[in-house]
């Protein structure tokens, strides 16, 4: 990502740092996210689901002034996946989102970590770069995720929302999952 520290400042935090805990934390958030849900606790589940989305811009914000490293490089774009992947699959579980949506979701995902794992296995260097329909799929992923827990939640919402996001996410979904196909096939 573009506000991303440059690698040489990755190296020189130390293991052990307050981004890197809260990075963790997040990550540790996601089985209690997932219990939440399932308990029908959709308000509480949204509650964490903000905290989650507030500690992500503050681990960035740390990384980003004091240094980080290779170790929160790696956790935190796990954690942010996990947390999404679990919320779709279990918002989708409880009735909150349409289950093909929680299944194209995570076949997006699937398709292309699996790619670069075959890539890298039959020696091929993949380097995967954001791209900006990525970016917005996952904005968007995040906003639809906020829009059912508040309206599941609290009862909260615009009518009709919640429709308009789900397509907005199936779109980008998939612009975003063939770009990445198309680009890593293209060899660039």
């Amino acid at each position: 990502m573009p506000d991303d520290p440059p690698m040489e400042s990755r190296t020189t935090a130390p293991l052990l740092n307050l981004a890197n805990i809260i990075t963790f934390g997040r990550l540790c958030a996601v089985p209690l996210a997932f219990w939440l849900v399932l308990a029908h606790r959709i308000g509480d589940a949204f509650l964490l689901f903000v905290a989650a989305g507030l500690s992500d811009a503050l681990d960035g914000w740390l990384a980003r002034r004091y240094g980080g490293n290779a170790v929160g490089a790696l956790m935190d774009p796990v954690a942010d996946k996990a947390l999404l992947v679990t919320m779709y699959i279990t918002l989708a579980s409880v009735g909150l989102l349409p289950d093909w949506l929680a299944i194209l979701v995570v076949f997006r995902d699937v398709v292309i970590v699996g790619g670069v794992v075959v890539l890298t296995v039959i020696g091929h260097a993949v380097t995967i770069r954001p791209l900006y329909v990525s970016k917005l799929n996952t904005v968007l992923q995040i906003v639809l995720i906020a829009t059912s827990l508040l309206q599941g939640g609290f009862g909260l919402g615009v009518p009709g929302l919640s429709i308009v996001l789900t397509w907005c996410v199936v779109a980008s979904t998939v612009a975003s999952g063939a770009a990445y196909v198309w680009i890593t096939a293209r060899g660039e």
